[in-house]
C-alpha cells in the first residue's frame, strides 16, 4: 500500500530564509513504502459548521479555534462542587478508579518485571518498586489536584509521599505498564514500551473525567531493557515544571501533580562519556486523560496478521473513552472530503470512523505543533513513541525554549549530528510521524490508501492556518503577511535576536507612520543588541514597513499591545531558570522549584518583582548539560 505524504509547501516561512537555509540540511525523507507526490490543492474537507481556512498570504484573521481550545486547557482547575456548593474534595483512599485499559484491553500473563519482549498483549501487570528511603513530597500543582478533586491536605499527610512513590500500595490502584514500539530517529526500534512509568490507574472525577496516574521513576518493568527504570532529580524537576508551564501558556500538554524525591541515589552518565556519578533519585506523578502513542498502535502492527486485531481494539477503546463524539457521528454530519481532481473521489468519513478518528489525530497535532514554534519551544525527541494520540505535549526530555532565535537549534546532544528535531523541522518531523501512524492503521486495514492521504493533508492545511493565525497575532497584523513574517523572521536569524523578548517589546510600537527614523528601534533596543550600521538600517526599513501595516488597521495601539501581549510570554521556562532550579534542589532547597511554579501560572502578566526571570541568559548557561542535554535520566 502506498500512502501520499504531503510535500513541505506547509512549512513555516522562517524555513525559507537565506539565513537558516544552510543550517537545515535535514529533511524528512520517507521509507521505501511511501511515495511523495505533490498535494492536490483542491482538496476540500466539507464540514457543515465551517470551512477550512484559506491559506492564502492575505487572509483575514478569524478567532483561531485553538484560542478556545487553550481556555479550556486552563480552565481545568475549575474544581467541581457538590450538592451544597461547596468544593468536592476528596482523600486519596476515596479516589473513584475505573481500569479500563486494564478491563478492556489484552494483558500480558506474566507479571514479572524481567526484561523481555511481551507478545500479544497492551500491558504488563507491575507493581512499583522503587528503593526509597525517607521519600519526600518537595512541589506539587494545586490545579492538577483539583482536576483530580483531591484535598490540598492530603499533601500534609506523612504517608503521602509513600502512597505516591509506590512503596505503600495506594488502595484502588491497579498498577502496570504500556507495550508499545516507535521509531526513534527515523529509524523502527521495534518495542519500547514503559521502561521506568508505571500507571496506577484512571481516576474518574465527579464530572466524568478520566485522568490516569503515572509514576515515573517508579522501577524496572519488561520494557526497562538495560536500565533500571528510575529517575534523578535534575530530569524530574525538568518534567514537572516544564508541563505545568506548558499547561499555563495554553499549550496542550501532560500534567504533573507532584515531585517526590526517593531519599535514594541513582547513577547516570550524564554525556555518556564514560564518567557516571550518583545523583538524586526522584519521582514524577504525571497525569493525563490517556498516555496511548502512536507507538502504542505501531507496535502491533509491525507484528503481522496475529496481532493486527489488538490494534483495532486499540482504536476502538480509545475512540470510546476519548473520542466518544466520532462514535455517534452519522450521515448528518455531512462530514466528506474529496480527494482531488485526478480521480474525483468523494469519501464520507461518517462511513468510517477510524478515519475521523486519524483525520482528528492529525489535526490536533498540527495545532499542537504550531502551537510550539509560536513561543519557541523545541520538544527535543520527537520520536513516535513520544508521539499523544490526544495531541498533547508528552515525555518531556532534553527539551528547550528558543533564546536567541535559531531555526536549526536542537537541545538534544544526540540530536546534534543531523538535527533532525531542530526547532524549524518540528512541522515536517509531525507529517512524517502520522504517516507513520497512518501506515499502522492501514496495515490493520482500518483506513485506506485515500483516509490514509487525507489525514496527512489536513495536517498540512491545519497547521498552516493555525501557523498563520498565530503569528498574525503575535505581531498584532489583522491579517496575514508574509512578507513582513519572513523578513522579520530573517532578521531576527542574521542578529541572533532573543525569541520571547523581542515579541513581548514589539507590543510598544506605536503605530504612527510619522516617528522619526532615530527613534524606531527604541521600543526594540533591549533585544536588538550589538547591531552593526547595516544591520541597523536593516532593522529601521523592516520597523517602517511594519508600521505602515499596522497603522492601516483599526486597531488602537493599546488594543493592539493588549491582543500580542494575551500570545507573546514575558516569561518561559529558560533551560537556565530550569538548571538554577535544579543546582538549589540537588543541594535540598526546592524554593526556586516553587518559584517558578508561581511563576509560570502566570506566564502573560508582566508581574512587577519578578523581571529578572525574563532575563537574557548569563554566559554559564552555555555550559553543556544547561543549554543542550542528553537523553539521560
Amino acid at each position: 500500500m502506498l500512502l501520499r505524504v504531503c510535500p513541505s509547501s506547509f512549512r513555516p516561512l522562517h524555513l525559507f530564509t537565506s539565513s537558516s537555509s544552510k543550517l537545515l540540511p535535514f529533511r524528512p525523507s520517507l521509507r521505501r513504502e511511501f511515495r511523495s507526490i505533490p498535494s492536490r490543492s483542491s482538496s476540500s474537507f466539507h464540514r457543515m459548521e465551517s470551512p477550512p481556512a484559506s491559506s492564502s498570504s492575505q487572509t483575514p484573521v478569524t478567532a483561531s479555534e485553538t484560542d478556545s481550545l487553550a481556555k479550556d486547557l486552563q480552565n481545568q482547575n475549575l474544581g467541581a462542587v457538590d450538592e451544597s456548593g461547596a468544593k468536592i474534595k476528596r482523600k486519596l483512599e476515596e479516589f473513584n478508579w475505573d481500569h479500563s485499559f486494564v478491563k478492556e484491553l489484552p494483558g500480558d500473563p506474566r507479571s514479572d518485571v524481567t526484561s523481555r519482549e511481551v507478545l500479544h498483549a497492551c500491558y504488563s501487570k507491575v507493581s512499583p518498586s522503587v528503593p526509597v528511603d525517607d521519600p519526600q513530597l518537595v512541589a506539587w500543582s494545586d490545579s492538577v489536584a483539583e482536576l483530580l478533586e483531591l484535598d490540598p491536605k492530603e499533601f500534609e499527610r506523612p504517608d503521602f509521599p509513600l502512597l505516591i512513590s509506590g512503596a505503600k500500595p495506594l488502595p484502588g490502584a491497579m498498577a502496570y505498564a504500556q507495550c508499545y514500539g516507535g521509531h526513534q530517529f527515523g529509524m523502527w526500534a521495534g518495542q519500547l514500551g514503559d521502561g521506568r512509568a508505571i500507571t496506577l490507574g484512571e481516576v474518574l472525577n465527579s464530572k466524568g473525567e478520566r485522568w490516569e496516574l503515572q509514576l515515573k521513576g517508579a522501577g524496572k518493568t519488561p520494557y526497562s531493557r538495560f536500565a533500571d527504570g528510575l529517575a534523578v532529580l535534575r530530569s524530574s524537576i525538568r518534567e514537572f515544571l516544564c508541563s505545568e508551564a506548558m499547561h499555563f501558556l495554553g499549550i496542550p500538554t501532560t500534567r504533573a501533580l507532584c515531585l517526590l524525591t526517593t531519599g535514594q541515589d541513582v547513577t547516570r552518565d550524564m554525556f555518556y562519556d564514560g564518567n557516571p556519578k550518583e545523583e538524586p533519585g526522584a519521582i514524577v506523578c504525571r497525569v493525563s486523560q490517556s498516555f496511548l502513542r502512536f507507538g502504542s498502535y505501531q507496535i502491533h502492527a509491525s507484528r503481522g496478521k496475529e496481532d493486527l486485531e489488538i490494534v483495532r481494539k486499540l482504536a476502538d477503546y480509545a475512540i470510546k473513552h476519548h473520542f466518544p463524539h466520532i462514535e455517534s457521528m452519522n450521515r448528518s454530519d455531512s462530514l466528506s472530503f474529496i480527494t482531488g481532481k485526478e480521480d474525483d473521489s468523494v469519501v464520507d468519513l461518517t462511513s468510517n470512523k477510524y478515519a475521523a478518528w486519524i483525520v482528528e489525530i492529525a489535526e490536533r497535532t498540527a495545532i499542537l505543533v504550531a502551537r510550539w514554534q509560536g513561543v519557541g519551544f523545541t520538544h527535543g525527541v520527537l520520536n513516535t513513541d513520544n508521539m499523544s494520540i490526544l495531541g498533547q505535549t508528552i515525555d518531556y526530555g532534553p527539551f528547550g525554549f528558543l533564546d536567541a532565535f535559531d531555526p536549526s537549534f536542537t537541545p538534544n546532544t544526540t540530536d546534534l549530528p543531523g538535527r533532525r528535531y531542530c526547532f524549524a523541522n518540528q512541522p515536517d518531523i509531525g507529517l512524517w510521524n502520522i504517516a507513520q501512524f497512518a501506515k499502522s492503521l492501514a496495515v490493520a486495514e482500518l483506513i485506506n490508501q485515500k483516509e490514509a492521504n487525507y489525514a496527512m493533508e489536513r495536517y498540512g492545511e491545519k497547521f498552516m492556518d493555525e501557523y498563520q493565525a498565530i503569528m498574525s497575532k503575535k505581531l498584532g497584523l489583522s491579517k496575514y503577511n508574509k512578507d513582513i513574517i519572513s523578513k522579520l523572521l530573517n532578521n531576527m536569524a542574521v542578529d541572533k535576536v532573543d525569541y520571547t523578548n523581542f515579541f513581548r517589546l514589539l507590543s510598544n510600537i506605536k503605530a504612527n507612520p510619522d516617528t522619526p527614523e532615530d527613534e524606531l528601534l527604541k521600543p526594540l533596543k533591549a533585544a536588538l543588541l550589538d547591531i552593526g550600521k547595516e544591520r541597523k538600517e536593516a532593522w529601521i526599513k523592516w520597523v517602517q514597513a511594519y508600521i505602515q501595516e499596522v497603522s492601516g488597521s483599526d486597531t488602537s495601539d493599546e488594543e493592539r499591545k493588549a491582543i500580542m501581549d494575551s500570545v507573546n510570554p514575558k516569561y518561559i521556562l529558560r533551560n537556565y531558570l530550569c538548571q538554577s532550579a535544579i543546582d538549589a534542589a540537588e543541594q535540598g532547597d526546592f524554593s526556586e522549584v516553587n518559584n517558578l511554579i508561581r511563576l509560570m501560572k502566570n506566564p502573560y502578566e508582566d508581574q512587577p518583582g519578578m523581571e529578572r526571570y525574563a532575563r537574557l541568559p548569563p554566559a554559564w548557561a552555555y555550559r553543556p548539560g544547561v543549554c543542550m542535554l542528553s537523553c539521560s535520566s
